[in-house]
């Protein structure tokens, strides 16, 4: 359970860190809010890792989600263009991380991986 309040956490900070990024380019005084949201969202992230999430959803899970928070927070706050095509690339990688997930679990240890289930027929020849 801690590890998914280390990610959320971790994905609220780069979205912070991204969205002041783009507030930077009017006032410089946001580069502040970057260099600090950045720093503590990879401190999360690593938290998340030493938690036990293997990295490969973690890092997917951040990236994922903190591309379109990102986006979509940047369409209210900025009024940065949201189109179709761009929703249908969020359910994308929706949907590629829900795999990366559901592949994670299989991949536990006492999990057989499919390439290591053998018929006796196939192992006797």
């Amino acid at each position: 359970m801690k590890q998914w309040l280390y990610l959320t956490g971790a994905i609220g900070l780069e979205v912070t860190g991204t969205l002041a990024l783009r507030a930077a380019n009017d006032h410089s005084g946001w580069i502040a809010l970057v260099v600090v949201g950045y720093i503590l969202s990879f401190v999360f992230l690593s938290a998340v890792l030493r938690e036990g999430m293997p990295v490969g959803v973690a890092y997917g899970i951040w990236a994922a989600s903190g591309v379109t928070l990102t986006a979509l927070l940047a369409a209210l706050l900025f009024g940065d263009a949201l189109t179709w095509l761009m929703g249908l690339g969020f359910a994308v990688i929706v949907a590629g991380v829900l795999l990366v997930e559901l592949g994670s679990h299989q991949a536990e240890p006492g999990s057989p991986a499919p390439q290591d289930v053998y018929d006796e027929a196939e192992v006797a020849r």
